[in-house]
């Protein structure tokens, strides 16, 4: 190497970094024994940031932009090495640049399964898979909390931490949020979501953004999937009609069998048994349910209409026309009306009103 090119290895004038990977997150500026020159060209593109350390100390930030490197724009770092007037010969210090981009199809799962408890099964195990995608939000946190002193840090060397977080807090949110079992595959998006907001706050402590989480799937043991139809096929179905396939089928099984006419006429005797069991537990069953369970429609409350000097008024139920008897607003000769009647009657006529007629108290002697 000629001397002139020793001395330009030895001064850094121009700070960037050009990555055009998505699993690059932190990347150290290799300068090796090199000093950066005072009045340095340093390049933050859009999606990074630029973080000036100083022997193991956070010192100045740089967002997206092309600066020149004085004590101007460096008052941390400038205060850390003591300039108080300026500087004017190269200075050394570490510059990481920090991708901020968003990270896109990282991918978590459950490794083993993951016991949750379901008010309709009992305790059950589950495993999860899914997407989710992050972003540096906080550079000098990240760098602080998990990157340390690596010169190329990427989304590998995290990748498990962040899915151990995830499927822990996986598990805590998928009991929390009290969805049944048998509904989770149909309500992926709100538990999604759910995680998504549980997770977030645990992730910015390190300086990430979960920008976008996603459950997938859901899966569960196979006896749990065949009740789980078995259940949903006989809320859809017609009972009556499963019971009659039923028996036909078991007629069918016991026509088969060797013993002929006489297996054929007792596997007849069983489906038609099976069959009228089924019907009654399902059909007759549900029947009585219904019928304990939902109380007959309640009765029209009975209303009149009647002719108040001179005027229709009303309608007016056997209460209030209790207390138009008892403070002579009605008597036995206003003509009166409800529905289904044909004409206007004396109300003294009609037996439903017998009854407020005779409550009425006979007046007091002597007046």
């Amino acid at each position: 190497m000629g001397l002139f090119s020793k001395i330009r290895g030895e001064f850094i004038d121009i700070i960037e970094w050009l990555d055009d990977s998505n699993t690059t997150m932190v990347y150290r500026f290799d300068r090796y024994q090199n000093e950066i020159k005072n009045g340095a060209k340093l390049t933050v593109r859009e999606g990074q940031v630029a973080v000036f350390i100083n022997e193991g100390q956070l010192a100045d930030v740089f967002q997206p932009g092309m600066y020149e490197l004085t004590t101007a724009n460096l008052p941390i770092l400038s205060t850390l090495k003591g300039w108080k007037y300026g500087f004017n010969s190269p200075f050394k210090a570490e510059v990481y640049f920090v991708n901020t981009r968003n990270i896109t199809a990282q991918k978590w799962g459950t490794k083993n399964p993951i016991t949750i408890s379901d008010a309709r099964f009992g305790m059950l195990e589950i495993r999860s898979f899914g997407t989710y995608v992050i972003r540096v939000k906080d550079a000098p946190v990240f760098i602080k909390e998990i990157v340390g002193t690596d010169g190329h840090f990427t989304t590998e060397e995290i990748a498990e931490q962040l899915k151990s977080m995830i499927v822990t807090r996986f598990t805590d949110a998928a009991a929390e949020a009290e969805i049944p079992v048998e509904a989770f595959a149909r309500n992926l998006n709100e538990l999604s979501e759910y995680v998504h907001k549980v997770i977030g706050p645990e992730f910015e402590q390190y300086g990430i953004e979960v920008t976008k989480f996603l459950v997938e799937n859901v899966s569960m043991p196979e006896e749990i999937k065949k009740e789980i139809f078995e259940l949903s096929r006989l809320n859809a179905i017609d009972l009556n009609k499963l019971a009659q396939m039923k028996a036909a089928k078991a007629m069918e099984k016991a026509a088969e069998n060797e013993s002929g006419t006489a297996g054929a006429g007792m596997g007849m005797g069983m489906g038609f048994a099976m069959a009228n069991q089924m019907g009654q537990t399902f059909g007759g069953g549900q029947q009585q349910q219904q019928t304990q369970s939902t109380p007959p429609p309640v009765p029209p409350a009975l209303t009149f209409f009647a002719v108040i000097n001179g005027q229709q008024a009303g309608p007016f139920d056997m209460n209030t026309l209790k207390q138009m008897v008892m403070q002579n607003q009605l008597t036995k000769d206003v003509l009166v009306w409800r529905e289904g009647m044909a004409n206007w009657t004396a109300a003294g006529q009609l037996p439903e009103l017998n009854s407020i007629f005779g409550s009425v108290p006979p007046p007091i002697p002597g007046q």
